[in-house]
């Protein structure tokens, strides 16, 4: 097994991991697997934040850009995208840098688990879901037309003990455990189960797949990174959001909307930040976004957008805290606490950081230092 280590980058929405990630993969030779749900998609290069052209050419970067935007993703289908690539470029003795903000997407890769859905290609339709028995497969649209607790209660059927563990309106889990049953003949419950009561598991997961791993934490004073993520916002302005989302908009989503589809953003790219909040003014022609309503209706959904990033921010510190920090029973790589506050003065407080890291990638030691947190 490689000694190499996988180096795993976290933060909020803003906190500089891109930036860091590219240093490290310039000064180490390392490449870049992207983490971040919708930079998996082409298109909305502004709203979802990608790393610009020119950044991607100072290192290779992997799983950026590459999916259509109407093609649904998940975990699943990114767990298995990642990992054969990590593997290469652990052989190759490669440094591989995991960087991105969706962080169960960081979790698939981490932790093996029992469900591993070698088999499943695609996501399920209501009509799957059977006692045990797969029948014809239908578009996973049918989901978007069950309510949660319509969801919930399909999973009350077939799972009780899973369905008592999730709120009616966590569709997204609902599915994955209906999913899971369809699959695999057997509840998800029993399956997390088995997978706690294996060496190395719990109930959030199986052991390490990546033993010789570590967490850096990129981390910033809240005030200035609220301050950050709204300059970022103005400057996503200046680079052309509005003109981006409405490209999109009509390419994409007008003419589903227009047959009398309820709008659906909780899946694939139309998840990003800023498709929801700008959804009134979208729906306007050009005249009337030109009106004094359609500008009320911009200016509603620039500061939304606002409000809904820093909420996204808050809720992957939460996240970062809960499940990286306070799972005692959860065997965890050790997690660095890095300042990025003052990107100015970035080589000054990560010189020591520098120097672990360089004796880590150099002797391809497992990391033994204590947690900088």
């Amino acid at each position: 097994m490689s000694r190499i280590p996988l180096i795993i980058i976290l933060g909020a929405t803003g906190s500089g991991k891109s930036k860091l990630a590219i240093e490290i993969a310039k000064k180490y030779g390392g490449e870049i697997l992207n983490a971040d749900a919708m930079q998996l998609y082409k298109e909305l290069n502004i709203i979802t934040n990608k790393v610009s052209s020119e950044e991607q050419k100072q290192a290779p970067h992997h799983l950026l850009d590459i999916s259509d935007p109407l093609k649904h993703v998940n975990v699943v289908d990114y767990r298995n995208m990642a990992i054969p690539i990590l593997d290469d470029l652990l052989e190759r003795h490669v440094l591989p840098l995991v960087v991105g903000g969706t962080n169960y997407y960081i979790e698939s890769i981490l932790w093996k688990v029992l469900v591993e859905d070698r088999n499943l290609k695609r996501p399920l339709s209501i009509d799957d879901i059977e006692v045990g028995a797969q029948k014809k497969w239908k578009s996973a649209e049918e989901f978007a037309e069950q309510t949660g607790p319509e969801l919930h209660s399909q999973l009350e059927k077939v799972d009780p003990d899973r369905a008592k563990t999730l709120h009616p309106n966590d569709r997204r889990k609902i599915i994955r455990s209906l999913q899971v049953f369809a699959e695999h003949g057997r509840t998800h419950s029993s399956m997390l189960k088995e997978q706690k009561e294996t060496a190395g598991g719990n109930e959030l997961g199986g052991p390490l797949r990546y033993p010789h791993s570590c967490i850096l934490w990129l981390q910033c004073d809240q005030e200035v990174l609220d301050h950050r993520l709204v300059s970022r916002v103005d400057t996503m302005l200046e680079q052309g959001l509005v003109q981006e989302l409405i490209n999109f908009h009509q390419l994409y989503n007008k003419d589903r909307l227009s047959t009398g589809a309820p709008h659906d953003y909780t899946t694939g790219i139309f998840q990003s930040i800023g498709f929801k909040e700008f959804h009134d003014f979208l729906m306007l022609n050009e005249e009337e976004r030109e009106s004094p309503e359609g500008k009320r209706l911009f200016q509603r959904g620039l500061e939304e957008m606002k409000l809904a990033t820093r909420r996204y921010a808050r809720k992957q510190l939460k996240w970062i805290r809960n499940r990286f920090l306070r799972r005692p029973n959860r065997p965890v790589p050790n997690v660095y606490g890095l300042d990025g506050t003052d990107p100015s003065q970035w080589d000054e407080k990560w010189a020591w950081n520098e120097v672990q890291l360089g004796l880590l990638w150099r002797n391809e030691e497992l990391c033994r230092y204590s947690p900088n947190l």
